[in-house]
Parts: C-alpha cells; sequence; structure tokens
C-alpha cells in the first residue's frame, strides 16, 4: 500500500516503462485522439504553486460550425453570402431542411430561406431525408439590393419565382446541383423566363465534376446500378429583368462570375411590359383555392 501512494499518476509509469516511440500509440488507444492543452494564466499558476495542488487544462475541440467562415468572410470583405447548407432542426424532431442562410456585410445572420420544391425524380429523391420547407418566400433587404434564393429543384415551379417577386425581390439566386442528362436542356430556359415573367434580375448557379460513391445503387428508374449521379455542368449565367444574359460559365472547371447590376432594370422592365399590373393574382387565387380540393372538377368544355 505504502508503494502504491508512491505513484503520481498513471502517466507516470507509462512514460518511465513505455519507449517514447510507442508511447503516443498507447495513449491513443487509452485516451482517443491527443487533446491540445490549454493555456493556464500565469496567476492561476502561481495560485497551484502557492497552495500546493496539481493545475492542467485541455480544450475538447469539435468542427467549426458551417456559418463561422461565412460570417467572417462576408465582414471581412463587406460583402454580402448566400451559404447553402443541410440544416438540423433540433426543436421539431431532428428533422432535415435544404436551407441556404443569408449573411450581411456586418457579419450577422439575416435569415434563411428553405426548398419548397422537393424532387422525386431518379437519382434525385431527396423525398427521403428532406422535407418540404415551410418558410414561405422571404426576400431580405440587404445593403446592394432586395435579394432572394429559389433553391435548385424550385426553378421548375414558376410560382415558385413569382412569389419572390410578389415579396419584392429584385435578384434571386438559384444554387444548384444538376447533371446533364437529366436537366441540361432546360436549364438556360428556366431561370432566364423567371426574369423576364418576374421583372427581376437572376442568377442561375449549377456546380460542375462528378461524385463517385463506393457502393453501386439504383434509384427505382429501371436503370442499371452505378456510382455516380452523372456529370455537373454548371454553365452558371446571370440574366437581367428584360431577357438580355451572359454567356455561361464552363461546363468543366469552376469559375467566377462577376456582374454589376443597375437595379433600376427591375422598374423599368415592369413599366414597359405590365406584367406586375396585368398578371391577375385574384383570378388564379381563386382557380387554385379551388383545384386544391379533392372534389375540384376541371374547367374541359366538350363538344
Amino acid at each position: 500500500m505504502a508503494a502504491a501512494t508512491k505513484i503520481a499518476s498513471l502517466e507516470d509509469i507509462l512514460r518511465k516503462y513505455i519507449p517514447e516511440n510507442e508511447l503516443n500509440e498507447v495513449n491513443r488507444l487509452l485516451y482517443g485522439k491527443r487533446l491540445k492543452t490549454l493555456e493556464i494564466p500565469t496567476s492561476a499558476s502561481d495560485i497551484a504553486v502557492l497552495l500546493d495542488f496539481e493545475l492542467k487544462g485541455f480544450v475538447f475541440e469539435a468542427k467549426q460550425e458551417e456559418l463561422r467562415k461565412p460570417r467572417e468572410l462576408a465582414k471581412r470583405y463587406n460583402m454580402v453570402i448566400v451559404s447553402p447548407i443541410l440544416e438540423r432542426d433540433e426543436i421539431h424532431g431532428d428533422v432535415f431542411w435544404n436551407t441556404a442562410v443569408i449573411v450581411s456585410n456586418t457579419g450577422k445572420v439575416m435569415g434563411k430561406t428553405r426548398k419548397n420544391h422537393i424532387p422525386r425524380v431518379g437519382d434525385f429523391n431527396e423525398s427521403t431525408y428532406y422535407m418540404e420547407g415551410n418558410l414561405g418566400h422571404p426576400v431580405f433587404e440587404t445593403k446592394w439590393g432586395k435579394i432572394a434564393v429559389n433553391i435548385c429543384y424550385g426553378r421548375h415551379h414558376p410560382q415558385n419565382w413569382m412569389m419572390y417577386g410578389i415579396n419584392g425581390a429584385e435578384i434571386v439566386f438559384n444554387p444548384s446541383a444538376t447533371v446533364g442528362e437529366l436537366s441540361e436542356h432546360l436549364w438556360p430556359i428556366e431561370a432566364r423566363n423567371a426574369a423576364i415573367a418576374n421583372s427581376y434580375f437572376t442568377c442561375a448557379i449549377n456546380r460542375v465534376g462528378s461524385e463517385t460513391f463506393p457502393n453501386e445503387f439504383t434509384s427505382g428508374d429501371g436503370k442499371p446500378a452505378h456510382k455516380t449521379f452523372g456529370h455537373f455542368y454548371g454553365s452558371s449565367y446571370i440574366t437581367a429583368p428584360d431577357g438580355s444574359r451572359t454567356p455561361g460559365l464552363s461546363r468543366v472547371s469552376d469559375g467566377l462570375l462577376v456582374a454589376k447590376m443597375d437595379l433600376n432594370a427591375c422598374r423599368q422592365s415592369r413599366d414597359n411590359w405590365g406584367f406586375r399590373m396585368t398578371q391577375r393574382l385574384e383570378l388564379y387565387a381563386a382557380s387554385l383555392a379551388a383545384a386544391i380540393k379533392p372534389d375540384y372538377q376541371p374547367q374541359i368544355v366538350k363538344e
């Protein structure tokens, strides 16, 4: 018993009897990953010496939260950042949302928008993990204009684009990850049409490259098992309210598209075409309210 009391710590025994080149592996097996030491203030160290007790400090780290870097960059470079994320809703049963967060040029989070329309198309059957958005069509008034985010598959729904316009958007971003065989023939059309119909700028953004998974998978569409989604074709572009647009960026490599926009073009387009004035929302509101009822009868005239 007396001998045991002379052992200062288990670590002392390990350092004494285990070769240095093996000690790190032994510590990993015993304690897991190595912790960083916490710097102890001199005043605290002095008290420990004075009162004769041991004082150590360690740091348990985690990965940075997803928005820390965008917030730092937005403030540092005086810019607004649209940051798409996977949002976990801890308050409501850990529901997953496909979300875009808007970070102000001050570095503060202005708010978020969620993907309203979830695809059930081949490999992109996102209904198995995402829920439909429930935040409506928010528009964010930034230092440089009123912006909104129509996430990915939402570009296929004209009413989705329309609601951002009704709420006052001047620029609508469409961050996407879509592949050639599925949608490339639609890509140059949809965001451009939305800009014209809603008298605002649209920024159609698509990634490039491909992803290969270790195991083959199928998606219930009759296609053979495969390991990739296909080729993400990029081709990002910007359209003005009058329908004029930039050329697309590369289909195969990353790129940066810079545009200077005069937002007066939004008002001028509305004045030239009168789309907002003539859209007759009350007509469609009544028809849509009827169409969602289970006893709805389509308005079809037969001979």
